[in-house]
């Protein structure tokens, strides 16, 4: 009884020591689709790369595990079983833990549910928000070309000057949406790669908000990097 309660924990310690560190583990269902490949990838010094790939046979229902040592962004992309490459993919916040993705073949990139990812649901909340200055945004330019159809450079500049000052009012929401999220990954992504053009005095404040657990995760390191990078241009 002793031998085979020893030789137990040694094949408990074996399987143990098989799963990825910080192990994500994604599971899903692409309603409709019968054949095709599935793949996980993400971006690596700036090229998109493959982490894994599930040949899908007939079960809509997929299961990767892979190792996220830092949370990052990842995508889901679908090749067809004709060897054809979808051009939509499936952005998400991948993270240690259980994701799950949902999704249809027919608007597979288009519609899609991502629950398990504590900086994805964030992420959205962020994107929601910035949906409403992309609205404001888009009435401001379609009037900004009547003005300019029409010669009226009065009407033009103010329209002009609500632009920028739309533009400032979604890089402060920004700021402070990231200094509101300053314990989670998505603090910085946000103010790297969703808020292009922010001053350095923004990006540093944000920095200097973050525990040091953030400022070592990836798009910590990345936000460090920007601010080195922006000083040395000044």
């Amino acid at each position: 009884m002793k031998t085979y309660f020893l030789q137990l924990c040694c094949l408990l310690a074996v399987v143990a020591s098989c799963a990825p560190e910080h192990e994500m583990k994604l599971t899903g269902n692409v309603d409709g689709l019968k054949k095709g490949t599935l793949i996980l990838q993400k971006i690596e010094d700036s090229t998109l790369v493959s982490v894994d790939s599930i040949q899908m046979r007939g079960d809509e229902n997929f299961e990767f595990s892979v190792s996220v040592a830092s949370p990052q962004v990842h995508y889901l992309y679908l090749r067809l079983k004709n060897g054809d490459l979808l051009d939509e993919r499936i952005p998400f916040f991948a993270e240690e833990g259980e994701i799950n993705i949902t999704t249809t073949l027919e608007n597979f990139g288009n519609e899609y549910e991502v629950t398990g990812s504590a900086n994805q649901e964030k992420l959205e909340g962020y994107k929601k928000l910035m949906l409403r200055y992309a609205n404001r945004n888009v009435d401001v330019v379609a009037h900004k070309l009547k003005a300019l159809a029409e010669k009226d450079d009065s009407a033009y500049d103010s329209l002009q000057m609500k632009e920028e000052s739309i533009l400032r009012s979604k890089y402060l929401t920004s700021v402070n949406y990231a200094l509101a999220q300053k314990d989670f990954e998505i603090a910085p992504y946000i103010v790297v790669y969703e808020t292009e053009g922010l001053s350095n005095k923004y990006l540093d404040t944000v920095y200097k908000s973050l525990p040091q657990n953030i400022k070592n995760s990836k798009y910590g390191m990345d936000l460090e990097l920007l601010l080195s990078k922006n000083k040395a241009e000044e």
